[in-house]
């Protein structure tokens, strides 16, 4: 099926009227039209978030909860606004369940040191998996050397997937908290977070979601889910860099006391101590990134005009295709081969090194990713340095994958 013809709930995916709303798209990349498959690693803007950002600069700029003055309060309006519409599109219970943080490297840090170090001691674990970006491996490793607690990693296969009786295995009395990716940034393999979530919460253990390659995707419900926390970024969800969320149920966020201490995170200070604000912004000391966030719900906004599940169909559409044809260019091997995946491919090519790849398809105007990922236990399970990565988001075409056929196919004869 053509990607650019599918149908979702009746409607064909316009897909061209999309490509038209990302300015950058338009321009040329080493004399070439761009063809840009680095959306895993940030995603581009449409016109509605560039605008919404330089309304709020350009009108409305000002220091938010703080001021009497006009601008003070429009800035406010605004900012809550972003994030009323973060609970809406997490279909969270409260916006007091929703923290912003820089990103999601910022909200598991927060998570790890706010509700892990407290909880944890000698001999207690958390569980994470082996597909997991650095970002959800390292602030555990930091709370594990602090407390004496271990990190268990659960396996998986050789295609990508993870091995749920092995994650079940590792599952014990001293199991403190459970940290996931939703989806893998390196592979694109989606796992199975419903399951992973019930299983932990029969036995009391609550779950952390990364959701840093899902969000973009839709359809994210943290009551469905049922899960503890959700991190995100905006920069992955067609959302400026610098803002990020972490959801958390309101009983555990009331528990845990502040990360980070300062202006906006209290109601009343003095030399004997402090009174800690309330819900959400105990959490968000000092000013906060108010353009980021007035981008990141208008961000949110663009993707409910585009319609979330059109947009994953032609995703996976495009997955398909791109994949069919990377597998008949010889010597390449796809890393990774889920049976549930988003729109990432991951692959080597006999002979050039990834690097190389990527360097060479510059020269033609194809933007992919190369290296480790931030996921260098992947690349070792595979027994490879690094790969490429090509990654579609909304506003990719067919188009796209014949450019970058013909550049790999380029690359190939280059190291002849």
């Amino acid at each position: 099926m053509k990607a650019a013809a599918l149908a979702s709930r009746g409607r064909a995916y316009d897909v061209a009227r999309v490509r038209a709303d990302f300015p950058i798209l338009s321009r040329r990349v080493n004399d070439r039209p761009l063809a840009y498959l680095d959306s895993a690693a940030s995603s581009q803007r449409p016109r509605a978030v560039i605008d919404a950002v330089t309304r709020y600069e350009t009108h409305c700029h000002s220091n938010v909860h703080r001021g009497v003055h006009t601008l003070s309060q429009e800035a406010t309006t605004a900012f809550e606004g972003a994030r009323e519409r973060v609970r809406r599109f997490l279909n969270a219970r409260s916006p007091k369940e929703i923290i912003f943080t820089r990103g999601t490297t910022e909200a598991i840090n927060l998570v790890a040191n706010s509700f892990a170090r407290p909880r944890l001691g000698p001999g207690d674990e958390i569980l994470i998996t082996w597909l997991e970006h650095h970002a959800n491996i390292v602030p555990w490793q930091m709370a594990c050397a602090a407390t004496g607690a271990k990190l268990r990693v659960a396996p998986i296969d050789e295609r990508g997937e993870l091995r749920f009786d092995g994650f079940e295995a590792l599952l014990s009395p001293r199991t403190r908290l459970v940290a996931v990716a939703q989806v893998s940034n390196a592979l694109g393999t989606v796992l199975p977070v419903e399951r992973i979530v019930r299983a932990a919460h029969e036995r009391g253990i609550p779950v952390l979601l990364d959701g840093a390659q899902a969000a973009a995707h839709g359809g994210i419900d943290v009551q469905a889910l049922d899960c503890d926390f959700y991190a995100f970024s905006g920069h992955k969800l067609y959302g400026p860099t610098g803002i990020g969320v972490l959801y958390g149920r309101e009983a555990l966020l009331r528990e845990m006391p502040p990360w980070q201490g300062g202006g906006d995170m209290i109601l009343s200070v003095t030399f004997e101590g402090t009174t800690w604000n309330e819900l959400p912004w105990k959490f968000e000391a000092g000013t906060p990134n108010i353009s980021g966030a007035v981008g990141l719900g208008a961000a949110i906004d663009y993707l409910g005009s585009i319609d979330p599940a059109a947009v994953h169909a032609h995703e996976q559409a495009l997955l398909a295709t791109a994949t069919a044809a990377l597998l008949r260019i010889p010597g390449l091997r796809v890393i990774g081969t889920a049976a549930a995946k988003a729109a990432v491919i991951s692959f080597t090519i006999d002979g050039i090194h990834p690097h190389d790849l990527g360097t060479i398809l510059d020269h033609e105007g194809v933007a992919i990713r190369t290296g480790h990922h931030c996921a260098m236990p992947v690349m070792d399970y595979f027994g490879v340095p690094a790969t490429a990565r090509a990654s579609f988001a909304c506003y990719n075409d067919e188009g796209d994958i014949d450019r970058l056929v013909t550049a790999l196919q380029r690359a190939r004869e280059v190291f002849a």
